[in-house]
């Protein structure tokens, strides 16, 4: 009964990932993942004004156009993004988590890391695997404090903006994702 029952949870989870995930995936090219992380951060921007804000600051904005997220009980998340300088892209890595505890569903969304300055986009570069919530101080902006935020309020290294969240999942966090460098 037990077998059967997981079985059939997991073939829920494949229908609704296949009914949320975009038809293009994950970018499998650099062209791909360039052209999609220019879309969304555009996007993001003209919908966003704290986002729009930190762009304008930010040494380098890296950007997850499309993560993965899918779990029950033990739960997974995995994307690729790509860096941006001065609007230009500077690097490809890639995100992926664990997690464990009371989750279900699959979901899909993207973020955004916005740099605030030399040192954090150095720690980027020189890690072996950048694990948020080592290194730079790292901060979610919710829609309350992205009403609130101004130039003179952005006092931290990074900042994290999750968009376009798409599925059925208990919880969201950027907490134990481990960012690496990739060759595209």
């Amino acid at each position: 009964m037990r077998r059967t029952r997981a079985i059939g949870i997991a073939l829920l989870l494949a229908a609704i990932a296949a009914a949320v995930i975009p038809a293009d995936g994950l970018a499998a090219t650099r062209q791909e993942l360039d052209r999609e992380a220019s879309r969304v951060l555009k996007v993001l921007y003209a919908r966003n004004s704290a986002a729009r804000l930190l762009g304008e600051k930010a040494t380098g904005v890296l950007v997850f156009p499309n993560i993965v997220k899918a779990g029950f009980m033990f739960g997974g998340q995995i994307g690729e993004g790509v860096l941006l300088k001065g609007g230009k892209p500077a690097g490809y890595y890639s995100s992926i988590a664990a997690s464990y505890g009371f989750q279900a569903g699959v979901q899909v969304f993207g973020y955004a890391l916005f740099f605030m300055n030399e040192g954090a986009l150095k720690f980027l570069g020189s890690s072996d695997g950048w694990e948020v919530g080592v290194g730079p101080s790292i901060v979610v902006v919710d829609e309350g404090m992205g009403k609130s935020m101004t130039s003179t309020t952005i006092t931290q290294d990074v900042y994290a903006l999750i968009f376009d969240q798409k599925g059925l999942m208990g919880g969201l966090g950027l907490q134990g994702s481990k960012i690496t460098k990739i060759s595209k």
